[in-house]
């Protein structure tokens, strides 16, 4: 079957691609370190002007929904990954912890919780997210490499501190936030340890802190 090759952008068109990556990856680092900061302070740390970031996301709350659900779609596309994964169930889990940590998979999950409207589609992503980390889950369970206990919640729990780890420069955080999740890999591993107190967040609690319910 013959196949087309995408054309390319025009030269304005990539410039809009490129600001739009920009503003995108500026807001990721500006709302994590200070939920509360302007949205000018996006447009200064991607070095674009205010109405060039204006003309993609009409406000704050349109820019922080955006970057959740991109955040949304990195981890979904990373559980997939792990699920196509064939070799050892273990090796697989633990590669998909780290790839999470390195994406920054829950580095704005506290951070973003109420400062946008969840929408519906948002919401379908997040039980698709939920069903298929829960598949992982039990992969890696059933071959005896996993906690009973561990549950989907856990996962995004562990995730949120290890990038609550803000110690240093960029690459000194990350080496902490690694040794870490090492520690964490090791104790998710323990299935013969005693049981864990109290149950896992359940999908209601993780959804509830977006929205107050």
């Amino acid at each position: 079957m013959e196949t087309t090759t995408p054309a390319p952008m025009s030269g304005r068109k990539a410039q809009a691609a490129r600001n739009d990556e920009l503003i995108r990856e500026a807001a990721r680092a500006v709302f994590t370190a200070d939920p509360g900061a302007p949205i000018a302070a996006v447009a200064e740390h991607a070095g674009v002007g205010i109405s060039a970031l204006y003309r993609r996301y009409k406000s704050k709350e349109d820019l922080l929904q955006k970057l959740a659900d991109d955040g949304m779609d990195r981890y979904l596309a990373e559980v997939e990954a792990a699920l196509a994964d064939a070799g050892d169930p273990w090796e697989a889990f633990a590669a998909f912890m780290r790839r999470c940590l390195d994406i920054g998979a829950g580095s704005l999950t506290m951070r973003l919780a109420g400062g946008f409207p969840v929408t519906e589609a948002m919401g379908d992503k997040g039980r698709e997210i939920h069903l298929a980390t829960t598949r992982l889950l039990e992969r890696t369970k059933q071959a005896g490499a996993l906690r009973r206990e561990v549950e989907v919640g856990d996962i995004s729990v562990i995730l949120e501190y290890l990038h609550g780890i803000r110690i240093g420069d960029d690459e000194r955080m990350n080496r902490l936030q690694h040794r870490y999740l090492s520690l964490m890999l090791d104790s998710l591993r323990l299935v013969e340890a005693g049981e864990l107190p109290g149950p896992a967040p359940t999908w209601q609690e993780l959804r509830g802190r977006y929205d107050g319910r």
